[in-house]
């Protein structure tokens, strides 16, 4: 918001009281000082007058002395990039702009020329426009066509499943997957609880019962301790799910040989929610590759975009044509419009799957850009011994999609007044993913800790921070994020 310069420029003669009035309702934490031809003779600040204060000048006085300051300014027409590098040289956080006759004609505030910092925003590179024009120039607009085809199969030999699906959602395809898999009314299904929402919503469209499963210290992903002792109970129940929903947070892998293991030794399919870890390894094997059925999200903020969609991979060309037909409102192969199934409206447009093949070409460099800004963060010393990063695994890669670690559990941060302060420097921040069992959406379903007596994801979501991680961040952009982090840790 502009300040209304006019509620700012005062005259000689004021009363302390007068300026703590006008300070006040100036709302800027600044008074300019001008003389009688309007001439800026100084700045008066918040910190001035509280000087004065405490050295006991009575508030009804008029003769007091401050002590000599140059005004820091910039003439009319300098460039606003060079009025924030003057602000932040000598540690200000205005700057009055000044007329060839010295006179103010704009107070210029740091936080209005520091533009937003968001925390995952699309990274657009320089291929996609090519294959949306092939779409344009074709009339391939519809839901299907050459794009939709090439995107199914670069992104599958990209990951190297055998067959792919292009879906309008990562969570249109977690509920094909479901679908396929046969979960049905009264089911249930396990799920990581610490995930968005969008994970196990499917599981209520098809009427089934989420269970959820905590996650581990070591990977933040599906604890296998707790997958074991949930199975266990669900077969002496005789009532295993018909599926297990394992999500990989945050652009890393969950631990999947002993996911894997258990998974088998209970006879229940695994779909793997890898919607945050495309590009991310598991002991050299992509991400998304392990379940009966994997997903991809191509939302807006992951990774790679197409603005809005999804993939659904699997090695069993029956499924993969089996989700097409269930994406295209499950019309029955006759000469006119049959239907014996109820089927969804989830198909990629060809358009969006242009932007996803332009943006597939780029998926290693926007990894590498992502870990780049999560090291830099890392290596910044941020939170120091009382913040600890996200791990990541031994076993494989993490993309590091967002930037996430904890504070210490003794209570000296305040999660969310951090985060609201990051706000006010116009840098976003979000919370870690509220756990699904602690959502009023799910209240009463049944939920496995980590340990019997200790919830993994409990503690992560109560001291857990998301900082900007976007693969267009610049290096000022980075600093800015370092640096107002570290004076906000300073002041808790």
């Amino acid at each position: 918001m502009m300040i209304e310069l006019q509620r700012v420029i005062i005259h000689q003669g004021l009363s302390l009281r007068e300026l703590l009035a006008r300070m006040d309702q100036g709302g800027a934490e600044i008074l300019l000082l001008v003389d009688g031809s309007g001439r800026l003779v100084r700045t008066i600040t918040d910190g001035d007058l509280r000087r004065l204060l405490l050295a006991g000048t009575a508030l009804e006085e008029v003769q007091f002395e401050l002590p000599e300051k140059t005004p820091i300014t910039v003439q009319d027409g300098t460039d606003r990039e060079l009025a924030l590098d003057l602000m932040k040289q000598n540690d200000v956080n205005h700057i009055p702009v000044l007329d060839d006759f010295g006179r103010p004609i704009e107070l210029l505030r740091a936080r209005d020329l520091e533009s937003p910092i968001l925390l995952s925003t699309p990274h657009m590179g320089d291929q996609e426009l090519s294959f949306i024009n092939q779409a344009f120039d074709t009339n391939w607009i519809a839901p299907l066509g050459p794009n939709v085809d090439a995107f199914e199969r670069e992104l599958a030999e990209k990951v190297g499943v055998g067959h792919a699906a292009a879906l309008s959602s990562g969570t249109a395809a977690i509920h094909l997957a479901l679908i396929l898999l046969g979960v049905n009314e009264g089911d249930s299904v396990f799920c990581s609880s610490l995930t968005f929402v969008a994970s196990a919503n499917p599981i209520l469209y098809q009427k089934a019962v989420p269970v959820f499963i905590d996650s581990e210290p070591e990977t933040w992903n599906m604890s296998p301790a707790a997958l074991q002792r949930g199975l266990e109970q669900a077969a002496r129940d005789g009532r295993l799910p018909k599926a297990v929903i394992v999500v990989n947070l945050y652009g890393q892998s969950s631990d999947f040989d002993p996911i894997v293991a258990i998974c088998d030794k209970f006879n229940v399919p695994l779909i793997e929610d890898a919607a945050e870890s495309l590009g991310a390894s598991y002991k050299g094997r992509a991400s998304g590759t392990f379940g009966k059925l994997g997903i991809y999200s191509f939302n807006g903020n992951k990774i790679i975009t197409t603005s809005g969609g999804g993939m659904l991979v699997s090695d069993d060309r029956a499924l993969i044509e089996r989700a097409r037909f269930f994406a295209t409102q499950a019309r029955d192969p006759a000469p006119w419009y049959q239907h014996t199934s109820a089927g969804f409206n989830y198909r990629m447009s060809n358009v969006l799957a242009g932007i996803g093949r332009g943006q597939l070409r780029v998926l290693e460099e926007r990894v590498g850009q992502r870990r780049a800004v999560f090291e830099r963060y890392r290596d910044s010393g941020i939170g120091g011994e009382s913040f600890q990063w996200m791990p990541e695994a031994s076993f494989g890669r993490s993309t590091r999609w967002l930037s996430c670690g904890v504070f210490d559990s003794e209570g000296r941060v305040d999660v969310q007044r951090f985060i609201e302060r990051l706000a006010e420097h116009r840098i976003e921040a979000r919370r870690i993913w509220k756990p699904l069992h602690l959502q009023p959406l799910f209240e009463g379903c049944a939920y496995f800790p980590h340990d019997e007596d200790y919830s993994v994801s409990d503690h992560i979501f109560a001291h857990g921070i998301c900082l900007p991680s976007g693969s267009n961040m610049t290096e000022r952009e980075q600093d800015r994020v370092i640096d107002t982090a570290k004076k906000i840790f300073a002041e808790f």
